[in-house]
């Protein structure tokens, strides 16, 4: 215990450093944006971790409570709805600048709902049923936001929701932190940039005490064994159809919550965000690392959010040593399906699979 309470001090004090030190070498904000961005990806994979990971149902329509949690952290924070609907207006003249204690309650209780919603048509179906109709949901979340723009104008449509405020935390009317700008302390300036990727880092802190009190807990073992044999678990007395139901619930609070912070840190929001290949990634972190691990399913979240960023540098190099003729995109997505496929090749059971419990140790060899 001693060695381990060692080791997550040294850690918490490399993230807590690690944006400062990029400041200071000169690397730029660029650096610091994929970092952020990573902490956001590790928040959506600890909760799709909980659904596929623990429960054993496979999601592929995880975005759709991103898409939510977004969208209504951008209806809140946004002039949008002020401008469309007068009666809003005239109860809100001040706006309504939502402070950060009262989006992620709402944000997790407004994706629960949705969670909800979608596991309860689903609660008999398994494996590659389970996957398409999920899939359906996703899809049909994204074109609801791309197509509720008439007869009331409620998503702005396919052109996105902007001006939308950055997250705060103090007073509405001054308030002590406001993570759109930058924050003097002692001299030291510190971006904006950095100061999201310290609001994202204490809530993958959270996260990460949530989801391994829940995998400790009695209902993390409940859900590990309807993953094993859904029959099995029902045999010995799970309510396997109400932990189901939970665990769409508890996942889709994550999405939901880290919704709203990508719609904060972009300031703006579009039905391309959300796109089915989002769901796919989520889903390729959580294998990559290793289903049901937290810290595979930290580093396999922070690896394919920064690994298409990285391979710019590589991609821009090949693209010229081929005259152009390759486009740099392109060439990018193949490194990293290749990166990917060898990885899984090389790794079957992800980067940093989880320990195996239960099992006998193999008889020894005469």
């Amino acid at each position: 215990m001693k060695n381990k309470l060692i080791v997550f001090f040294l850690c918490a004090i490399g993230l807590l450093a690690l944006p400062l030190l990029m400041q200071a070498s000169g690397l730029g904000a660029g650096w610091v944006r994929i970092l952020t961005l990573s902490m956001l990806y590790v928040l959506l994979a600890l909760g799709l971790n909980i659904v596929v990971g623990y429960a054993g149902l496979l999601d592929l329509g995880f975005v759709a409570f991103y898409a939510v949690g977004a969208y209504m952290y951008a209806l809140l924070a946004s002039p949008h709805l002020f401008e469309n609907f007068p009666w809003i207006a005239a109860m809100f003249p001040n706006g309504m600048h939502t402070p950060i204690w009262l989006v992620i309650p709402l944000a997790a209780a407004l994706a629960a709902l949705a969670g909800v919603l979608l596991g309860t048509p689903v609660l008999k179906l398994r494996g590659d049923y389970l996957a398409i109709v999920t899939l359906g949901f996703g899809e049909i979340i994204r074109v609801f936001m791309n197509n509720l723009e008439h007869p009331v104008n409620i998503t702005n449509g396919p052109r996105g929701l902007d001006r939308i405020d950055p997250m705060t935390l103090g007073p509405q009317g001054d308030p002590w932190i406001n993570f759109g700008q930058k924050f003097e302390i002692w001299g030291f300036t510190i971006p904006s940039v950095t100061m999201y990727y310290y609001l994202f880092l204490t809530l993958v802190v959270f996260s990460v005490i949530i989801c391994h009190r829940l995998e400790t807990s009695r209902i993390g073992r409940a859900w590990m064994a309807i993953r094993e044999d859904e029959i099995a678990a029902k045999a010995m007395g799970i309510n396997t159809r109400n932990m189901k139901l939970l665990a769409f619930g508890m996942g889709a609070t994550f999405g939901g919550v880290s919704g709203s912070m990508f719609a904060a840190f972009q300031g703006f929001v579009s039905p391309e965000s959300f796109s089915l290949m989002e769901s796919v990634m989520i889903v390729a972190m959580i294998v990559l690392g290793g289903l049901g691990h937290l810290p595979g399913v930290i580093l396999g979240a922070v690896l394919l959010s920064a690994l298409p960023e990285v391979l710019r540098y590589v991609a821009g190099p090949l693209q010229q040593m081929t005259d152009g003729r390759l486009d740099a995109s392109i060439l990018r997505q193949l490194l990293i399906a290749t990166a990917m496929i060898s990885i899984m090749l090389l790794r079957p059971r992800g980067l940093w699979p989880s320990p195996e419990h239960g099992k006998a140790a193999p008889a020894a060899t005469r």
